[in-house]
């Protein structure tokens, strides 16, 4: 079963980290949002990916609903697809750091082994854990697709909080409660988090 694998290798680059931050002006990184739907991961991510364009910084978001339109559509919802698809973009945004972006992940991933996995293959220091912490209560009752009163009714199972498990960071680098904070300051905190990383 592992026999094609043997004849695989990994390719390196012609290109040292250190000419890649020369010539980018930074170095990559993978800033992981955390949290239950409807706790403001996505809010955050994508407001973070254009103040730190706006600051000259290269970033992209990746969103866990745009990702499961392409390299994740043939994934489910079940504990194995999801551990799936958080291997599939923990392998992408280690290879978009290593080209010096700063990949931003807004995703569920509702478990720890799941996201710990993904942090081990990241260079030290490059992974940044931020656990978007809004209540079950707050997140319904903003519930902006609708997704918490389909899964109540049955009709969406699998639906972390309602019928699946969250397990939530235990030692993130960083905690947003969007509850208690408004948009901006949670994007503050995360930009003055990023920013020293790009040039470490």
């Amino acid at each position: 079963m592992n026999q094609p694998r043997r004849n695989i290798q990994w390719q390196g680059s012609h290109v040292t980290p250190e000419q890649r931050r020369e010539a980018i002006g930074q170095r990559g990184c993978v800033i992981w949002l955390t949290g239950l739907s409807g706790s403001g991961k996505s809010t955050v991510a994508l407001r973070v990916e254009r103040r730190l364009l706006e600051l000259g910084k290269v970033a992209y978001t990746l969103d866990g609903d745009n990702i499961r339109h392409g390299l994740c559509s043939d994934l489910g919802f079940k504990p194995e697809d999801r551990r799936e698809n958080i291997r599939r973009v923990g392998e992408l945004v280690r290879l978009m750091a290593d080209a010096g972006v700063v990949a931003i992940v807004a995703l569920i991933s509702p478990y720890r082994d799941d996201r710990a996995r993904v942090r081990a293959r990241i260079p030290e220091g490059r992974f940044v854990e931020v656990f978007v912490d809004a209540p079950l209560a707050v997140c319904e009752e903003r519930d902006p697709k609708g997704l918490y009163a389909r899964a109540r009714s049955g009709e969406i199972p699998n639906f972390t909080g309602i019928s699946a498990p969250y397990e939530a960071p235990v030692d993130p680098e960083l905690v947003l409660r969007t509850d208690e904070s408004d948009v901006d300051g949670c994007v503050d905190r995360v930009v003055e988090t990023i920013i020293p990383l790009l040039t470490l």
